[in-house]
């Protein structure tokens, strides 16, 4: 049964309000949905720049003002409530710090929290009306589904804009249209407005335009054109002006944010005594090579670079670190905007920023955090000659580290690639396009040392971010007709644009097993894992043990002491072990779990548990030139859960045959007393030497870096004793400091050096 209102007039309701002085007052409000409390009266609209009609900064109309929704404990769940109040069926995002532009007047909810099922905002729980704590850098936006509710009508609820604006922008060249090689990176700016394709008058253009036109393409700079010859070219040619006026200050990320003016409908002189805009962009070095610009890039001084982006699915795209005291570190996104994401996009040689990312979205650092309320202007030619403050540890913390993503150029390398049969359009059998001279044709790639480096950049190329797994085996993906074998030998580094940049037989294929069972195939991901080492615990628990044989067996057994333990006197005698513990953190976006699946897993009877990986780390002990003269055989005993941050629950556990992994957020510990978690050093003689550690070695598994996979110590062996110290993870240094690291000069009078 529905249960009673107490405040309908009903003879309870009747003689509560008779026995309630507070009923005197002001009518309650009725619970019928048609009259819910201040839903009359409210109205909602999507504002902001620049943005599809679908989506947008929330602005809500209460008693007459407009006012925006602070982004804290915004929701998918509010965003549903929201899209339906604007006339749309349903969310499929949101955006938090103003992606769409800081709005203006009253900031209406704060803390909004809603379940996703209520009928209006009105019925979510929030701070209440006007109370705020927040600013407009704060603004939240919605992504609804571009789908109408049925009998929805824009002028009830929705206020439309009716302004024009900018949607697209492209630059089309002005001879050889279509047969130029891309990226396309000079000729006539054209802007597409809601009926189509449009040119710019050029009265006013100024080399700011350009800089902001280039950066929307993906290009960092502009240079000057040749005005007397597209002057003559105009003169021959018909135009279409939709857009004069334009006046930018170059810090813009996209044109909408300029000043500027749309001709309009009865406008019959257009651009009277000008022609079209043009500009003329440099691309950065990673495109400069397609577009005949090498040798220009490769002319200008380059030293090491002191902002980076890693963890990234796509290119121009992850979390920003910057190079301070030869150590890398991250960015804290407090205050973080457009602008600064577009310096450091810029000085990386992509175009302007397509978004500034906070609250780690992707994916958390380890060590130290630089810098802190990066102010910048956009002007900047590096991130460093931004306003900002130095960090401390108590300041920030790595959940809050900041990303970018860049605008790219147009290539076109994802129509070259393609995948097919499939169940989804992430996987299926590796299709490539070849053509010289004659007509273009597909044909598949042999599966022959195909690896998870290899489809990597099949994914890359096709857009789909990481690979899950690089398959050699595609009969299960049989699509039929392309049947021809057109690449052999492909490997790759793991960072390369496309597959044709890596190295491979060239025209003259060689399959050591041929049919198109086996075939290269892929399954891609948006999200991977990225496992660390925790260097410092390696550092504080290292040491040496001998241990007698007869405690060993079991150790010999599953293959964890050097090869001259064979010939040992066994049960007598003892092996010299180096000890440590070792935390591996899995700080991606992806739980990391073993490639091979739990019906191929082995038992182990004498340490009772499964592998589940045959190489997970490798230990090693170099000499300082490189070589190794002592290695540690380890397989994964098992991948669980044993600590996790404390927003994290843990999901893999061994026990009972349980199911293996490492979630994000959480750590893997191998305590220093556990079998086999150890170099044998037996054979070693004194010296200077280098502790190396790594994990995934083989790229079994899919992360989105794999270049923090090793980390490195300097040790000191007096043969009795040993010293690890200055463990680091393989690229946190700067080239130098790893240089000087190399060439560690030992130790004297119990002092390193």
């Amino acid at each position: 049964m529905r249960p009673v209102s107490v405040w309908q007039w009903s003879p309870w309701g009747l003689l509560l309000c008779l026995l309630c002085s507070s009923c005197l007052g002001s009518p309650s409000p009725s619970t019928d949905p048609e009259k819910r409390a201040g839903s009359q009266g409210l109205r909602f609209r999507l504002a902001g720049f620049p943005r599809k009609p679908y989506e947008g900064r929330v602005e809500i109309q209460r008693a007459g003002e407009w006012g925006t929704i602070c982004d804290d404990d915004f929701t998918l769940q509010a965003a549903h409530v929201l899209c339906r109040e604007l006339g749309f069926t349903e969310a499929t995002g949101w955006t938090h710090s103003a992606k769409y532009g800081p709005g203006t007047g009253r900031i209406w909810l704060d803390n909004l929290s809603c379940s996703g099922t209520e009928q209006s905002v009105t019925e979510c729980a929030s701070r209440g009306w006007g109370n705020s704590d927040c600013t407009h850098d704060e603004d939240a936006g919605v992504i609804c589904k571009d789908q109408r509710l049925p009998g929805f009508s824009d002028s009830n609820v929705i206020e439309v804009e009716h302004h024009l604006q900018v949607e697209e922008v492209r630059i089309r060249p002005a001879v050889g249209w279509g047969r130029r090689p891309l990226p396309v990176t000079e000729g006539l700016v054209e802007v597409r407005l809601p009926d189509g394709w449009s040119q710019v008058c050029d009265k006013g253009w100024s080399a700011h335009n350009s800089h902001v036109v280039c950066g929307m393409l993906g290009f960092p700079s502009e240079k000057r054109v040749n005005a007397a010859f597209y002057r003559l070219l105009a003169q021959r040619q018909q135009h279409s002006f939709g857009l004069h006026g334009v006046a930018c200050m170059g810090t813009e990320a996209h044109l909408s944010l300029c000043s500027l003016e749309f001709y309009r409908a009865n406008d019959t002189a257009r651009c009277p005594g000008g022609g079209p805009a043009v500009v003329s962009c440099v691309p950065g070095p990673l495109y400069a090579a397609s577009s005949g610009q090498k040798k220009q890039q490769q002319s200008k001084p380059q030293g090491e670079a002191r902002v980076r982006l890693k963890g990234g699915a796509h290119p121009g795209e992850g979390r920003v670190e910057v190079l301070k005291a030869s150590t890398w570190g991250t960015v804290c996104d407090r205050k973080w905007d457009l602008h600064a994401a577009s310096v450091v996009c810029r000085e990386l040689g992509f175009g302007s920023a397509r978004e500034a990312l906070s609250g780690a979205r992707m994916g958390q650092g380890m060590g130290a955090i630089h810098l802190s309320e990066v102010r910048c202007s956009g002007q900047e030619l590096s991130l460093w000659k931004c306003p900002h403050k130095n960090i401390t540890a108590e300041d920030c913390s790595h959940s809050q580290d900041a990303g970018v993503r860049c605008n790219l150029p147009y290539t076109g390398a994802e129509t070259r690639i393609r995948l097919s049969g499939g169940r989804s359009q992430h996987e299926g059998r590796v299709e490539v396009q070849i053509g010289g001279p004659g007509p273009l044709r597909w044909g598949l790639i042999c599966g022959d040392d195909w690896g998870t480096l290899e489809a990597m950049v099949a994914c890359r190329q096709l857009g789909l971010g990481y690979a899950n797994h690089g398959l050699q085996e595609t009969w299960y993906w049989d699509s039929g007709n392309i049947t021809e074998v057109v690449m052999s030998g492909v490997r790759c580094t793991g960072t390369e644009l496309s597959l044709d940049q890596c190295a491979h037989h060239g025209t003259h294929t060689t399959c050591k097993r041929t049919g198109t069972r086996f075939t290269a195939g892929v399954i891609c991901s948006e999200t991977a894992s990225d496992l660390l080492l925790h260097s410092a615990l390696v550092q504080e628990t290292a040491y040496i043990e001998d241990r007698p044989l007869h405690m060993l067996y079991c150790a010999a057994e599953e293959n964890c002491l050097a090869s001259s333990a064979r010939s040992a006197n066994w049960p007598y005698g003892h092996r010299r072990l180096l000890r440590f513990s070792s935390q591996i953190h899995n700080l991606g976006r992806a739980d990391f779990r073993p490639k091979a699946g739990r019906h191929s897993w082995v038992w182990h009877e004498c340490h009772g548990h499964y592998h589940s990986m045959d190489i997970f780390t490798h230990y090693d002990i170099l000499t300082p030139n490189g070589t190794k003269v002592a290695e540690g055989h380890k397989a994964s005993f098992c991948l669980e859960d044993t600590e996790c941050q404390e927003d994290v629950s843990k999901r893999y556990e061994c026990a009972n045959f349980g199911e293996q992994g490492i979630t994000v957020g959480c750590w893997d510990l191998y305590r220093h007393d556990i079998d086999c978690q150890w170099i044998d050093i037996t054979d070693v003689k004194p010296g200077n030497y280098i502790l190396q550690v790594v994990i995934n070695p083989n790229f079994e598994v899919a992360e989105s870096d794999f270049t923090n996979n090793a980390m490195k110590c300097n040790c000191k062996y007096d043969g009795h004793r040993i010293w690890v110290h200055n463990c680091h993870i393989g690229d946190a240094f700067s080239e130098e400091a790893n240089r000087r690291f190399e060439r560690y000069p030992g130790q004297t009078s119990n002092q390193i050096i």
